[in-house]
């Protein structure tokens, strides 16, 4: 029983040392993740919830810091990642909102009925894709990806996604012609 006595101080000390220099680290740079934040997305609640998710896991991930003279750069590149992939997602809405826009305004100007067909037409054609072209298509011109996320996802070059996009806008071209 007194083992486990013996263990619970020491396991305080290890989190209370960890904690107290956290906070002497994080108190070096107090306002630095919002500011990164800031200087990518220009929104000052998004820079806010970025810069205290960036706290969060420095805080959760403080251990795994090796040289912790270097918390400062650990600290950016956390929240610059982050408000990198806030941006990136905030960009992704934007499109899926402004394409569902764009629908409604089609669907109220013209007959829905002939909207439909087309939209139809238009996912045989690329349905007629080979999966190499089609999922350039899918991927980058309805799901919002860049050519650099597509290269990625698909674990190709980028010059061999441009490719495969031109040929798919031809192909498409000639089916929907």
């Amino acid at each position: 029983m007194h083992e486990c006595a013996d263990r619970l101080p020491r396991a305080l000390t290890v989190d209370d040392e960890r904690l107290e220099e956290f906070e002497l680290r994080l108190g070096e740079s107090s306002t630095l993740a919002f500011r990164v934040a800031w200087s990518v997305l220009r929104q000052r609640e998004s820079a806010e919830d970025v810069a205290q998710e960036a706290l969060v896991r420095a805080y959760r991930r403080f251990h795994q810091l090796r040289d912790r003279t270097r918390f400062r750069a650990w600290l950016v590149r956390m929240a610059w990642r982050l408000a990198i992939d806030e941006q990136r997602a905030s960009r992704r809405r934007a499109a899926r909102e402004h394409v569902v826009a764009v629908e409604q305004r089609a669907s109220a100007s013209c007959d829905a009925a002939q909207h439909s067909d087309e939209v139809e037409r238009l996912w045989r054609a690329i349905d007629a894709l080979p999966d190499k072209l089609r999922w350039p298509v899918v991927l980058g011109a309805i799901e919002g990806h860049d050519t650099r996320e597509l290269a990625a996802l698909l674990g190709v070059p980028e010059g061999t996604i441009k490719s495969r996009l031109f040929l798919a806008r031809r192909r498409l071209k000639e089916l929907l012609q």
